[in-house]
């Protein structure tokens, strides 16, 4: 038996000799700065694995000062209010914002606006809004393809429809969008809104919900007809309080290979909801994984309908229920 190490003879342990513990405190002081370098690196890893899927320019974000920077406009105007999402499109030079506006009561009529600005912070509203008023509209989207703008949006009854113009402007209707299950009969009869579309190499993706309770993904080669990758939601509420019973995706983009949604999330007490604003990556549009550090913003805020919009140097972040707020990365 080796006497520089603890031994145990009928149950009892054996002291180490001398040699046995300069032995030890030699090797614990060679292994311990190894062990803490180990740990550090680890550590970094962890950080740099969160960098990659959520890149500080998509999660940290600053308000800007001058918010808010667009509203409903009072009293005995046709958008006295604005509601849900709107749309941001940097276009040719040119900032343009599609909105929600109705007289500020529940039960009213819901018509499309048009804003412009020179840098998407001041805006103008168009001299004749509403540019549509033949259908009740809010909650909308938009696509550019070529020349044709495609506009996503939720009529009343949140029965979503598809609009098409060559201006932004002037918009026709396409009608309700005929959503499918797997096996190709009708999805059940109810509200499917928040329409919310990415389109890649031919075919449409549209992400929807129903009773904002999940989001369900259908394809289309030609939109005349969506069917649904699987009949079980693509993305459901329960991160945490923020999104704990209830969401809806706003927008998807891509970033460095990865896809984003933006999606905003609330819980069903306390009332009033208050709404927040939240981002999630996938490699496949299926699969998501939440940002640890969701919501992006205080829930006390009430930010929500969150989407993101690429100045030419960076991206900032819009929020747009209520009113229509900017966001800066922050620098660290």
């Amino acid at each position: 038996m080796n006497s520089d190490s603890i031994s145990h003879i009928n149950g009892f342990a054996s002291q180490p000799s001398a040699t046995g513990c300069r032995r030890a405190l030699g090797s614990r002081a060679i292994w311990m700065p190894l062990l803490f370098v180990a740990f550090a690196l680890m550590g970094t890893t962890r950080l740099a694995a969160a960098d990659n899927e959520f890149p500080p320019e998509l999660v940290n974000w600053a308000a800007h000062k001058a918010n808010p920077l667009f509203a409903g406009a009072g009293e005995g105007k046709w958008d006295t209010k604005i509601r849900e999402r709107g749309w941001i499109l940097r276009d040719g030079g040119i900032w343009k914002m599609w909105y929600t506006g109705y007289d500020g009561t529940r039960e009213g009529v819901k018509h499309l606006g048009y804003a412009t600005s020179k840098d998407g912070l001041k805006w103008a509203r168009h001299a004749d809004n509403p540019i549509y008023d033949k259908h009740w509209i809010e909650d909308m989207m938009i696509v550019k393809k070529g020349k044709t703008y495609y506009m996503f949006a939720e009529g009343k009854g949140d029965q979503p429809f598809l609009l098409t113009s060559t201006d932004g402007i002037q918009w026709d209707s396409q009608g309700t969008l005929d959503v499918r299950l797997v096996n190709g009969k009708p999805i059940e009869k109810g509200p499917y809104g928040t329409p919310t579309v990415w389109y890649e190499k031919g075919t449409w993706y549209l992400f929807y919900e129903r009773r904002d309770l999940g989001v369900w993904l259908a394809t289309s080669k030609d939109m005349q007809v969506w069917r649904n990758v699987q009949d079980e939601p693509v993305l459901s509420p329960g991160q945490g309080k923020h999104d704990k019973d209830l969401i809806a995706m706003n927008q998807i983009i891509k970033h460095n290979g990865k896809y984003y949604t933006c999606y905003h999330g609330t819980s069903r007490e306390p009332k009033p909801n208050l709404w927040t604003s939240n981002i999630a990556v996938s490699t496949d549009l299926i699969h998501w994984k939440k940002y640890a550090d969701n919501p992006l913003q205080p829930i006390g805020e009430n930010k929500s309908s969150n989407i993101l919009v690429h100045d030419g140097k960076r991206f900032r972040m819009y929020t747009m229920h209520g009113q229509v707020d900017v966001h800066f990365p922050r620098v660290r």
